[in-house]
């Protein structure tokens, strides 16, 4: 019986696989206006900022979080407004989302380079 147990016990482990890794939101990313964003580590948050473009090297935006959701601030470079933001990655795209009041928000997408 208790070699049945742990033989079921390995089955199951097995079949569970490896654990789901947390989607990396680092790295650069091709902006929905086609201009090209760099997120990267600053302090314990992570800092948005543009390479490409009439705005380069203007910090747009600032997340926390993990995984695959984050929330913070993001400014749109040409207005120079911040709205509470937030993104979302799932693979190779990321779902940014700015809003006022919570209520009146904007989405795009933008895509790993």
């Amino acid at each position: 019986m208790t070699r049945n147990l742990m033989m079921l016990g390995a089955l199951a482990l097995a079949m569970a696989g490896p654990a789901a890794a947390a989607e990396p939101i680092e790295g650069n990313w091709k902006t929905a206006s086609g201009e090209t964003a760099t997120i990267g580590k600053c302090g314990g948050s992570y800092c948005i900022t543009l390479k490409t473009g009439e705005f380069a090297g203007k910090q747009i935006g600032k997340l926390d979080g993990g995984g695959a959701d984050y929330t913070g601030s993001i400014t749109d470079p040409a207005e120079d407004k911040t709205y509470s933001g937030s993104g979302s990655v799932s693979g190779n795209s990321l779902q940014m989302k700015g809003c006022v009041l919570k209520v009146f928000c904007k989405s795009q997408t933008w895509t790993r380079l």
